[in-house]
């Protein structure tokens, strides 16, 4: 069996991150290793083709990351306070393949990211962020459906 001693978990800060993140705390704790938090900002690519484009993500980018670096301290700050040794970062990309870069970038021995994030009309238009993690990682993925969670 490999030995897992760095845990990436995917975040996006809707509330299935809250709701996944005491299996996260379980899994680091239980191979005592160290865990990566990152969230990834869409590039201005993905909105090609749609009204408001690249241009209007251009004006809200610093806006968008400094967001991302606030509720960042806040789910560090907040759901953390009891995990040790924890590395964040906020990264600008396609999600996908900003994952893995980051996974192999970092030598990530394990990836436990949500089934579902966002709904609706994002989900349709960008696919599953998920499945395509799946598809390319390098590592093994566990996967949690956060709505199927019992409390």
């Amino acid at each position: 069996m490999p030995e897992i001693k760095k845990i990436l978990f995917p975040v996006d800060f809707t509330g299935a991150t809250t709701k996944i993140m005491p299996f996260v705390k379980d899994m680091v704790k239980a191979f005592n290793a160290k865990l990566y938090i990152l969230h990834v900002i869409r590039s201005p690519e993905e909105f090609a083709g749609f009204e408001m484009g690249p241009a209007w993500y251009a004006a809200m980018e610093k806006d968008l990351k400094e967001g991302a670096k606030k509720s960042m301290k806040r789910l560090v700050v907040e759901e953390l306070d009891d995990i040790d040794d924890v590395e964040t970062a906020i990264e600008v990309g396609d999600i996908v393949d900003t994952i893995i870069k980051y996974v192999e970038d970092n030598d990530i021995d394990m990836i436990i990211i949500g089934t579902h994030g966002r709904k609706g009309l994002e989900k349709v238009m960008f696919g599953s962020v998920a499945e395509g993690v799946i598809k390319d990682a390098p590592c093994p993925v566990l996967t949690i459906n956060p709505y199927k969670i019992k409390k």
